[in-house]
């Protein structure tokens, strides 16, 4: 009761300083926990000083939370900390309400000692978090459970053994790096985002989607070339957000600026537009549901480039372009019968004029769906993100990247 009444008297506090943001709020993210309750568990080691961090990130994900700490872990970090950067209750002891037995949509439970781990394999009951465990259990409940522990003991052929009797009962284990001589927890966006991954896959009309993204690359010899600019941030929020909704994510991606989400689970490089086209040709073989074509591929690519290196102060270098290969087009066949969402963007047009282009493409390359874009636009933040074009000839404004992201992911889960 003392840490609610502090907590509230410091918000007291905030709200008399009329700020707009407070000390716990959190900037959201995105909403694939959003109506979820996840009941989070640490337990001792050093690495529960990582709970504030991780609680956060939850919380920027849309979680609703409820919190077990082990007597341990209070030794390590304080159940105040917890509350305040899961601004929900905190069970630190047995208590009449039992409320760890609550059906819950998932745990996960970070830092997990090996003492933990094993004692829920053999059903001790040993506080309020192993019996949340064993009703979880029972329930057929998604569980993520994060191993931290010095690399002797996580070497251990018995630590072996009982990881592999926690996968084989279903449970996700998620080891970190190897660093210091220690496998450590894993970033806390990371474990989120597998998390949520892990809880929607169960969810209905999951799909198995490929995203391409970044720019594409035409050599002129062994050192230059031709490239389109793109940073490769459209395609992986797009692959991002469809991956911690449950779905199956390829993304086959180009030449990036930004920086690529560690949790994507396979990301195949194709720099030069042929490459990546013999990419989807080869993924189109298998059960794709969805194709999102966010790259940014060459129109134009050199055609016969040259071997080594060209002399430089030369004078004129003359280089012979040749229209590439249009991806959409040539997939048409391939992938009938799948969502398939392309983008278009031109430059010195207008709004309708733009909306008519992209439902040419639609009718012309049989898309589902085409995000319309004027490059005088992008960057600027009073106007649109983008346009959604439909088969009908319908268009929506896209006002930010989450609209966008939102509105794909939509697309592709209906089977449009």
């Amino acid at each position: 009761m003392k840490a609610c009444e502090q907590r509230r008297s410091l918000d007291g506090q905030y709200a008399r300083k009329d700020m707009s943001v407070r000390d716990t709020d959190v900037e959201k993210r995105g909403a694939s926990l959003a109506g979820k309750r996840i009941l989070v568990g640490v337990t001792g080691g050093i690495a529960a000083v990582d709970t504030v961090r991780l609680l956060r990130e939850m919380r920027r994900h849309g979680a609703e939370m409820l919190v077990i700490m082990t007597e341990s872990a209070q030794r390590v970090i304080t159940p105040l900390a917890v509350e305040w950067a899961s601004q929900c209750e905190v069970i630190t002891d047995w208590d009449g309400d039992m409320k760890q037995l609550e059906d819950v949509d998932a745990i996960l439970v970070a830092p997990a000692t090996r003492n933990t781990i094993a004692a829920h394999l053999h059903g001790m009951q040993q506080g309020p978090l192993l019996m949340a465990l064993s009703a979880a259990r029972s329930r057929n409940t998604h569980i993520l459970m994060i191993p931290s522990m010095h690399a002797d003991l996580a070497d251990d052929p018995v630590t072996d053994d009982i990881v592999e009797r926690l996968r084989d009962e279903g449970i996700d284990v998620m080891w970190g790096d190897l660093e210091e001589g220690k496998r450590k927890t894993p970033n806390h966006e990371h474990i989120v985002a597998r998390f949520a991954h892990g809880i929607n896959s169960h969810s209905k009309n999951r799909k198995s989607v490929v995203v391409t993204l970044g720019g594409t690359y035409s050599p002129i010899d062994d050192v230059r070339g031709v490239q389109n600019t793109s940073s490769g941030s459209t395609g992986y929020a797009i692959a991002d957000e469809l991956y911690r909704y449950g779905h199956d994510v390829t993304c086959v991606v180009g030449r990036t600026s930004v920086e690529q989400p560690t949790w994507l689970p396979l990301c195949i490089k194709a720099e030069q537009p042929d490459e990546m086209l013999a990419e989807l040709k080869a993924l189109s073989n298998d059960e794709i549901h969805a194709w999102v074509h966010a790259a940014a591929v060459l129109d134009y690519v050199v055609e016969t480039p040259a071997e080594g290196k060209l002399a430089s102060q030369q004078g004129p270098l003359q280089v012979q372009l040749v229209e590439g290969a249009k991806h959409i087009q040539e997939l048409k066949e391939k992938v009938r019968g799948s969502t398939r969402i392309g983008f278009k963007l031109e430059t010195g047009i207008k709004q309708r004029d733009l909306i008519h282009r992209a439902t040419a493409q639609i009718e012309h390359s049989e898309m589902t769906a085409v995000v319309a874009n004027r490059l005088e636009d992008l960057g600027d933040s009073s106007k649109p993100r983008g346009y959604l074009v439909d088969k009908q000839g319908s268009h929506f404004v896209l006002e930010t990247q989450y609209d966008l992201c939102d509105a794909l992911r939509t697309i592709i889960e209906r089977g449009d």
